[in-house]
């Protein structure tokens, strides 16, 4: 029985031999930076020497052109043109992207330096100081003025929640017309946002734009130019649970509270 242990043992080490040999020359996985599934290596990616500079983005998991423009308040047309991008269904996690204009750079202001006083003449030494008040600075991001209206006429059946809904969302029933709430052109129009369903996003100047999600149609394309009050789509319950049109106010990107810049109509 002892000789029988003494073999046994060898055919495991002569075993592990044979693996060990089986398994040379294997890679070890690579790291995933794809968001497409296509496996990629740690070499440097497109843009990295940009990385946390103003006006680029670092793509995240998950991430699409779509999303990338809706929450830097751009078309992601643009921003594949912007970034050259040969193919704008292929990005990679950790690409750094363009997502302002190439002519549009971001200034960083500087602290203003006080010019050196006067020296005071024997005349003025015994008077006391004058304080000059200081001029207010220039408001650099003063808003693009939009007016905006109701793009539908429904019961509001959900309010703006940072956190849980980033925008309103309106009742109503399906074929019910959904209208543009400002003046500007279409970006995107399409079904390709997840949990947006049929989604429509205008881009009314370099402040803000309004996304439209949940149509049942969609009655514009991208590119278009829209004026205010007119038939963009009909309402229906498209990636929703019920019939409805959540609509989006972003100013530069962020989500605001579209009732405090709805009129009153």
């Amino acid at each position: 029985m002892f000789r029988a242990g003494i073999w046994g043992l060898a055919a495991l080490v002569a075993a592990i031999a044979l693996s060990g040999c089986s398994n040379k020359g294997r890679l070890a996985p690579v790291d995933d930076h794809s968001i497409g599934g296509v496996r990629g290596t740690s070499r440097v990616l497109p843009g990295a020497e940009n990385a946390g500079k103003p006006g680029y983005y670092t793509v995240k998991p998950g991430d699409t052109l779509i999303r990338i423009g809706m929450d830097n308040g751009q078309s992601g047309r643009d921003i594949a043109r912007w970034n050259k991008l040969d193919n704008p269904n292929v990005i990679e996690t950790g690409q750094v992207l363009r997502v302002i204009p190439p002519q549009q750079e971001i200034v960083v202001a500087k602290p203003a330096v006080a010019a050196p006083m006067p020296a005071a003449s024997p005349a003025s030494a015994a008077k006391p100081n004058t304080v000059v008040p200081a001029m207010p600075a220039a408001d650099a991001t003063t808003d693009d003025v939009v007016s905006f209206q109701w793009p539908a006429r429904g019961n509001l059946i959900a309010g703006f929640d940072e956190a849980k809904n980033k925008g309103l969302d309106i009742g109503g029933k399906a074929g019910d017309p959904v209208l543009a709430a400002a003046d500007g052109r279409v970006v995107y129009a399409g079904a390709g946002l997840r949990g947006y369903g049929n989604l429509i996003i205008i881009k009314h100047n370099n402040t803000y734009l309004t996304a439209y999600a949940h149509n049942q149609t969609l009655s514009v394309k991208e590119d278009q130019v829209i004026k205010r009050g007119q038939k963009i789509a009909e309402m229906g319950n498209s990636d929703a649970d019920q019939v409805k049109l959540h609509f989006e106010i972003r100013r530069q990107g962020k989500p605001v509270d579209p009732a405090r810049y709805l009129s009153a109509n």
